[in-house]
């Protein structure tokens, strides 16, 4: 029992790792997602149709470095995932796990547009988080972007503007506004058209990775996968 709590308190110390992750996603470049890296990911405990099980299956199989599950307001994909892990590694002591990092996507306004923004590394008992973690939108004032960052970084998190060019407004208005707001970081490396095999959107991605640039913003990636495969979107 001993051996499994520390075990149990290394994976959720290793899932809060700030440093750690902040020093993959300066790492981070176009051919980074799929294949090494996956930072935006849903399971059937939200919108996706992969069990969480089987999503740290193909992780491995993959043979990911690190990655995160990102379903909306909920993280039980991701505790579903870290046990599982948890186990897998008990069971291959030579094998290296992929780096499993807490992770969650929450809606929220801003500048009068709904975004998503992503929440990694946090401490997922945090209790300023609870109410984003209910499995449903936020209402009121804690639906407004510069209260979900707080409450991200209030747990010891990063916050990152999921897929900065889908939305109503343009990254040159959000991303700014976002930045100001005291956001981390912006999701650079999307597959906007969900291409096959997946690669990252040429045209979105330069200008998001410019704006990152002048505001000092983290680069992530992910294949925002809903369907069967890490590797595609749907």
């Amino acid at each position: 029992m001993a051996v499994h709590c520390a075990q149990a308190a290394s994976a959720k110390s290793a899932a809060q790792a700030v440093t750690a992750l902040k020093n993959v996603f300066q790492t981070l470049h176009a051919d980074s997602c799929p294949y090494s890296y996956n930072f935006h990911m849903h399971t059937v405990c939200s919108d996706g149709q992969l069990p969480p099980k089987e999503l740290v299956e193909q992780a491995v199989a993959i043979g990911l470095k690190g990655f995160a599950i990102t379903d909306h307001h909920t993280i039980r994909g991701y505790q579903i995932a870290q046990e599982w892990l948890n186990s897998w590694q008990v069971s291959h002591p030579h094998e290296v796990a992929p780096d499993l990092w807490t992770g969650v996507e929450i809606n929220a306004d801003l500048l009068g547009v709904e975004v998503h923004i992503l929440a990694y590394a946090f401490d997922p008992d945090y209790r300023g988080l609870e109410g984003y973690l209910q499995g449903r939108t936020v209402t009121g004032d804690a639906y407004r972007a510069e209260r979900v960052i707080e409450a991200i970084h209030q747990a010891g998190g990063l916050a990152v503007l999921a897929h900065p060019a889908r939305y109503r407004r343009s990254p040159d208005d959000l991303i700014p506004e976002a930045a100001h707001l005291g956001i981390d970081g912006v999701e650079t490396y999307y597959a906007y058209n969900n291409p096959t095999p997946w690669k990252t959107s040429p045209r979105q991605t330069e200008e998001v990775a410019t704006l990152g640039m002048q505001y000092q913003l983290l680069n992530t990636c992910g294949t925002d996968t809903h369907g069967r495969s890490l590797l595609q979107r749907l």
